[in-house]
């Protein structure tokens, strides 16, 4: 992602150069990215993913076998 740059104007309060600065991050779209990527889950690696479809399938048979 790009830096976001907001240089105080000339005579420029530091209220508004604050209100200019949070104004530009709202419209870049940081934080809600940032927020995205703070609740997301990482995928698991595919010796973790083999094993369970391993497991998964062990149960399903042993499912099947105590419905018969």
């Amino acid at each position: 992602m790009p830096a976001i740059i907001v240089r105080r104007k000339e005579g420029e309060q530091a209220s508004s150069l604050v209100y200019r600065f949070t104004k530009k991050v709202k419209q870049s779209g940081v934080l809600l990215e940032a927020k995205k990527r703070r609740f997301s889950d990482r995928q698991p690696n595919r010796n973790k993913r083999k094993l369970s479809a391993i497991h998964k399938s062990r149960k399903a048979e042993e499912a099947r076998e105590t419905r018969s």
